[in-house]
């Protein structure tokens, strides 16, 4: 059986804890979201943008050994971790890999995690209009023991787990109505982002150099009118010493004479104008009120077309 891969339902972003005794709370993994699916014989990993990532997590491509099911959709998150904690750069280094020697080698350098919170189809039936009480309690019969699967925890007090998310230098919680049913490529308040660390995809439309080599990008946002608007630049953040020497690279091929923004830069001096192609992951503290990001930080570069950089 060959499934047809959805789209995930997604949460929005909240700025406030909801109340009630509907919702359940679980940590926001700093991850690539991942969709299983397994027909009993053969399993699949697909990203939320349906690209397949079956060779990259060769430990997470049976799906017997972690799933007792005879066939199922599983939903999560595949994390790496670093210093203890989720690191979207370490999860990257695997997601990003093409040449099978390069995976292999990378399974032993950085060990990954499927964090599993959702079963949308089991044994041949569709779960998606079962409540989330009733797909979480099916989920923790199917789930078998594996060293890199686990179901995330749901905890009852999203306040308590908020602030202990904080106390560890996490980025939020996930909110969620166990009353919600799962709706692919739905995204509404029946689960609520509420995170501690701001996040976003930026693109870059321009550089600068220290000793030849690229040491900060200039980024951006599209408005409804594709006009791209500066929101900052950044050269802090998890890219390794080659990661800036490939930017280097590619920002010379990339070079145009007119500045992509649709106004001049805050900070220009030095700037090097490149087509708005590259795409980054960003941490920020908050948004200032002059429309550009406090303390960003670059997480890993990602594959997202420049396009969906929107402003919010």
């Amino acid at each position: 059986m060959k499934f047809q891969p959805i789209i995930p339902f997604e949460p929005i972003i909240a700025d406030r804890l909801p109340a009630g005794e509907q919702w359940i709370a679980q940590i926001k993994w700093d991850g690539v979201r991942m969709i299983s699916y397994y027909d009993g014989n053969s399993t699949e990993l697909i990203n939320r943008r349906g690209n397949n990532r079956t060779r990259q997590y060769p430990e997470l491509a049976d799906a017997g050994r972690y799933c007792r099911a005879g066939s199922a959709i599983l939903d999560g998150e595949v994390i790496a971790l670093s210093g203890g904690k989720p690191s979207f750069h370490e999860v990257m280094r695997r997601d990003s890999l093409k040449k099978d020697s390069a995976i292999a080698s990378m399974v032993r350098q950085i060990p990954v995690l499927y964090m599993v919170f959702d079963i949308v189809y089991c044994n041949g039936e569709w779960l998606l209009d079962r409540p989330l009480s009733e797909r979480q309690h099916l989920l923790e019969e199917m789930l078998l023991p594996h060293p890199h699967v686990q179901a995330v925890p749901s905890y009852s007090d999203p306040a308590a787990l908020f602030s202990t998310a904080r106390t560890n230098g996490l980025e939020g919680i996930v909110c969620k109505d166990v009353t919600s049913v799962y709706t692919p490529g739905g995204k509404d308040k029946r689960w609520l982002k509420c995170k501690i660390i701001g996040d976003l995809n930026a693109v870059a439309g321009g550089v600068t150099f220290r000793d030849g080599t690229v040491n900060a990008l200039l980024l951006g946002l599209y408005d409804a009118d594709e006009r791209l608007h500066y929101i900052g630049h950044a050269g802090t953040g998890r890219l390794t010493v080659k990661d800036w020497r490939d930017l280097t690279a590619l920002a010379r091929s990339l070079a145009i004479d007119d500045m992509p923004f649709a106004s001049l830069p805050q900070r220009v001096k030095g700037a090097f104008w490149i087509r708005p192609e590259l795409v980054f992951k960003i941490h920020f503290l908050e948004w200032n009120t002059s429309g550009t990001l406090r303390q960003p930080s670059i997480q890993a570069r990602v594959d997202v077309s420049p396009e969906e950089c929107r402003l919010p």
